[in-house]
């Protein structure tokens, strides 16, 4: 693939990062219950791992075809998914290391496609690093990234006319390792996470049902369900 389709995934990537879902942590600790730090990340990773391998798969069945015609385009698909799993990952482990960058959307994801590139963990109490991660030219950073991950897998690509199976470990390696570098950097970092929310008292209005207003009726009040005296 040439440079300037490595440039043109590279946008694509900039410009769909801010609209992937990512979990905040509030969210994590909901779906993951008495789960903590250490293990929220360990799932994350397990799944991001196995979305990336699912890629890889495909990517390796399209290479056995005898005439692979459109394995330029196949190429930047199975990139740009790749990227887009584990820009997900490094968001939600910035987030459950307590380590949300500061920002909008947009700001983040900058930041967060950074720390991909990079392969380093952001430190967010030191502003100095992120200012870095939003200013540096991120295009020609993430291009070179790109160009570099897809070189290295090539050569075995074309030649073996690898199967699924190869293309699946690739990836599964490759995201592996980016997860585990990560997340060193952020442990080195890590905040220790607000406590829950306490459960409303009993006998809270806001409780849920069940429950009534003070001074209305309810079932062994006197009177309750009844309309008055009948008249005759």
């Amino acid at each position: 693939m040439a440079r300037t389709g490595f440039g043109s995934v590279s946008e694509r990537l900039i410009e769909t990062a801010p609209r992937i879902p990512v979990r905040d942590l509030a969210t994590l600790r909901r779906q993951f219950p008495g789960l903590g730090p250490e293990d929220i990340a360990d799932r994350l990773i397990a799944a991001a791992v196995k979305g990336t391998m699912t890629v890889g798969a495909g990517m390796g069945t399209v290479a056995m075809l005898p005439t692979p015609p459109t394995m330029a385009v196949e190429l930047a698909s199975e990139t740009l998914g790749v990227a887009a799993v584990e820009y997900k990952l490094i968001a939600e482990l910035h987030e459950v290391y307590g380590l949300r960058c500061p920002g909008n959307a947009r700001a983040r994801a900058t930041a967060y496609l950074w720390s991909w590139t990079e392969q380093r963990g952001i430190n967010v109490l030191r502003l100095s690093t992120v200012n870095v991660a939003v200013g540096t030219s991120l295009k020609r950073q993430m291009r070179q990234r790109l160009l570099r991950r897809t070189v290295r897998h090539t050569p075995s690509l074309t030649p073996f006319m690898i199967g699924a199976a190869v293309g699946a470990t690739m990836n599964r390696r490759e995201t592996r390792r980016l997860a585990e570098k990560v997340r060193h950097d952020l442990r080195e970092h890590q905040q220790p996470w607000p406590p829950e929310p306490a459960p409303p008292p009993a006998g809270d209005p806001d409780a849920g049902p069940g429950t009534t207003e003070p001074g209305t009726a309810g079932p062994g009040t006197p009177g309750f369900g009844t309309t008055g005296p009948e008249k005759t």
